[in-house]
């Protein structure tokens, strides 16, 4: 996990701790909204994920619902992250830097599933 710390705080600008933080917040984001199976996938892959997230169920809602809650899923992730300290820049900066781990980590296709499966999460990227 200091790895992907260190790789995503440099990517983004960042020092350590914030990029901590903002892996975090976007991994406990992820984990909720996402797909279950490739995010039990991404968990697994990326060493230290499993234990960043706190413990919730993997797998958002679908259908309208799901895609109503996402949304706001997605505004209480921004806020936490703007709330922590980054800008919009840095956020695209970790956001992407973490999608590209991720890509390294299960593939580009389960990346993409997750990605296009939490409305609006594309256009952060």
């Amino acid at each position: 996990m200091d790895d992907l710390i260190a790789r995503v705080a440099q990517a983004a600008g960042i020092d350590e701790g914030l990029a901590q933080t903002a892996v975090k917040i976007i991994l406990n984001f992820l984990n909720k909204e996402g797909p279950a199976d490739q995010m039990s996938q991404l968990l697994d892959a990326v060493p230290g994920a499993r234990n960043m997230i706190d413990g919730e169920e993997a797998g958002g809602g679908g259908g309208l619902l799901g895609g109503l809650m996402g949304g706001m899923g997605a505004m209480a992730a921004l806020n936490e992250l703007t709330s922590s300290g980054l800008d919009m820049s840095q956020i695209q900066g970790v956001t992407r830097e973490l999608m590209s781990v991720s890509k390294e980590a299960i593939g580009e296709e389960a990346v993409d599933e997750i990605v296009n499966s939490i409305p609006g999460l594309s256009q952060v990227l």
